[in-house]
């Protein structure tokens, strides 16, 4: 099967990126022929169709009226990308066009093409921009579904995209036109979606149900189990509000027998090391960037993952290289997390934003017995390898992929 990708970005710098390298890797070794349509980048990893990547723009910052306003129309209309997915379309030859990550940088504009060929598409949904403004469905500092019912002026009230009034009313008006349109609706045959949690949302929200089909995301088993013998739990990922990491902070201080690492960066690092500080949490150690080296024997000989999140997890990957490795869990009890988690099982629930809660969790886990602990572990690697193995994930995804093919207009 000749199978064309579709991903903003070919870098290999967040999550969704290194699904899509994973992904396209473990096909072609099946025997598939996979290609790929992004953006041009000097992150991006080495690729023939590179050719064919189109302009990227950074819409973070202002850069003048003239620029702003050709970035806005690309925004909603990206000619650029509309040629390249017609030159792919012609050069490549797909059986099915696979979308992950799209919106902004490629705009609806691609969705054209695609249906003007008639090619089967599918589309997995790494977070929630098929119904949300902002991808997340959080802003201020909570979870929102202010947009529901296609309030999308709340996206420009509420600030939930940038900072300025302009940008927001852009993502609103994007947002408003997909849906007029019904642009991904009525290209995309079956969306995936990595949770049931992911899939009722956007069900809840209005999107079909009958297009909604749960693939959990993958990972790989590694070769040995984690020795967690480090005498530290584990934060691992982007410093951000909607991460809990500040939940867990104000936990920890509580606990200054229990040693914490918080690895990786974010908008929130320097709050958040603040706040250790006026706490007194000598026991919450920031590691920073780490490197991939050190990264894994970092989570080799971690206790645990800490996963305190405040917002809609979808379905973290960290959760599953970690359980992956054998080690168990101590998530937020929200979004997709009690997907992956099985409170007592392979890990603990905890409540997400009560900082009583965490320490009554984190105390919990403490007090357990060493052989339990191993139990956790066990029953993690074991939870990994019977439903998240790439095995799997390749073969359901195939079957979606032969679904679509089989659906007709």
């Amino acid at each position: 099967m000749r199978i064309l990708h579709v991903n903003k970005f070919f870098d290999q710098r967040d999550g969704v990126d290194i699904y899509v390298h994973e992904l396209m890797r473990r096909q072609t070794l099946a025997g598939h022929e996979t290609h790929i349509l992004a953006t041009r980048s000097p992150w991006n990893a080495a690729t023939p169709d590179a050719r064919i990547f189109i302009r990227r723009y950074d819409l973070s910052k202002s850069e003048g009226i003239l620029k702003d306003a050709h970035k806005a129309m690309n925004f909603l209309w990206n000619r650029e990308a509309r040629r390249a997915m017609r030159q792919a379309i012609a050069e490549f030859k797909p059986d099915l066009v696979h979308l992950h990550n799209v919106y902004h940088h490629l705009s609806t504009s691609i969705l054209a093409e695609i249906r003007s060929a008639r090619l089967p598409c599918v589309q997995t949904l790494h977070d929630y921009k098929l119904a949300c403004p902002n991808y997340r469905m959080f802003t201020e500092n909570a979870t929102c579904e202010r947009c529901k019912g296609g309030h999308y002026h709340e996206a420009i009230r509420h600030h939930c995209l940038w900072p300025t009034f302009s940008a927001n009313a852009l993502g609103a008006l994007e947002m408003g036109w997909a849906k007029a349109t019904q642009a991904y609706e009525r290209t995309v045959k079956i969306f995936v979606c990595p949770s049931h949690f992911m899939a009722d949302k956007m069900t809840e929200w209005g999107e079909p149900q009958s297009k909604m089909t749960v693939i959990p995301n993958a990972t790989e088993i590694t070769g040995k189990q984690a020795t967690r013998d480090g005498g530290y739990v584990l934060f691992a990922g982007r410093l951000a509000v909607e991460k809990g990491a500040e939940v867990l902070i104000r936990a920890a201080a509580r606990l200054p027998e229990m040693k914490i690492k918080i690895a990786g960066t974010g908008s929130d690092e320097t709050r958040l090391r603040r706040l250790a500080e006026e706490l007194n949490a000598k026991n919450v150690l920031f590691l920073g960037f780490v490197k991939r080296a050190e990264n894994l024997e970092l989570w080799e000989r971690a206790q645990a993952l800490i996963v305190p999140s405040i917002w809609y997890e979808n379905a973290s990957i960290a959760v599953l290289e970690a359980m992956g490795q054998g080690l168990p869990i101590l998530a937020s009890r929200i979004g997709g997390l009690p997907e992956q988690v099985v409170d007592g099982e392979n890990g603990l629930l905890i409540e997400p934003r009560s900082v009583d809660a965490w320490e009554q969790g984190l105390r919990k886990f403490m007090s357990l017995a060493e052989s339990d602990r191993e139990a956790m572990a066990s029953a993690a690697r074991r939870r990994a390898e019977e439903l998240f193995a790439w095995s799997g994930h390749l073969d359901r995804l195939e079957e979606a992929y032969q679904s679509a093919m089989g659906i007709r207009d």
